[in-house]
């Protein structure tokens, strides 16, 4: 059932126990999945299609901070327990998805120190490579700015 990059190389008890935790979700195209500041309740896991997320700062225009695909995680403030989404997910296509509750795998860290140890190293490394991209186009707006300034 979870033919995702993000579970690779786990037991097959563990794998078992992750995927009881996933449902299917079926996104149509450019539907808000998540919305900053909405309640962070899943992790998403694309199988296919493609998300965007943005970032909308209080004092400056929304940013794209990434295109993500087949394989990339999106909703991790639901794992690691931040109350709300820091930024919007919209499909940019019809995507296709596996989610689960943020609750339920940060449970089943605690039952299974070693699947949660794996599921969040995994998560990690999805995620680093995103600042590096949305720290460029931060920067790049900053230039702008200061550059229409002066």
């Amino acid at each position: 059932m979870l033919a995702n990059p993000f579970l690779r190389d786990l037991t097959p008890l563990q794998y078992d126990l992750v995927s009881a935790l996933f449902e299917r979700v079926d996104v149509p195209a450019r539907h808000k999945i998540c919305s900053q500041g909405g309640v962070a309740l899943y992790l998403y896991c694309v199988l296919e299609g493609e998300v965007s997320l943005q970032y909308k700062p209080y004092d400056g225009p929304r940013i794209m901070l990434t295109r993500l695909h087949d394989g990339d995680v999106f909703g991790w403030s639901a794992v690691i327990g931040n109350p709300y989404y820091t930024s919007d997910a919209v499909s940019t296509t019809v995507v296709h998805a596996l989610r689960a509750r943020g609750a339920a795998l940060r449970e089943l860290s605690l039952h299974d120190p070693a699947a949660g140890a794996q599921i969040l190293e995994r998560l990690a490394a999805a995620v680093s490579p995103r600042w590096i991209h949305a720290r460029e186009q931060v920067q790049a707006i900053l230039r702008r700015e200061v550059l229409v300034k002066t």
